[in-house]
């Protein structure tokens, strides 16, 4: 049951989404550090297609963000950081919640016999 490909995408959803909020930390807290370059997490598409092959595992990727640099070399962006957070935190809620519903019916499934 928790190899199943709903438990696998969800777990790597979760771990995906856990490294895109500890980027967007690192991101904000370097706001003003000249020439830093934002980072961004992607993993969404990856996660489709492994989905529809059967499997739901795959690994969050980290890239440099393409945005304009500021005079001082730093393209952190804080309103597209914020959004990005309020983002990421919603999808993680509710991966969660959905993982634990998962783990309910099992827990349900295993008292009902």
């Amino acid at each position: 049951m928790f190899d199943s490909v709903t438990s696998v995408a969800l777990s790597s959803a979760l771990d995906g989404l856990a490294l895109r909020q500890r980027v967007i930390a690192n991101n904000i807290a370097n706001v003003n550090t000249p020439d830093y370059h934002a980072k961004r997490v992607t993993f969404e598409d990856a996660l489709a297609q492994s989905v529809g092959a059967g499997s739901g595992r795959v690994a969050a990727a980290t890239q440099l963000s393409l945005e304009p640099t500021q005079l001082n070399g730093n393209n952190v962006n804080l309103d597209t950081e914020t959004l990005s957070n309020v983002d990421t935190v919603l999808r993680f809620q509710f991966a969660a919640q959905a993982a634990g519903s998962e783990f309910t019916a099992v827990r349900t499934a295993m008292r009902t016999n």
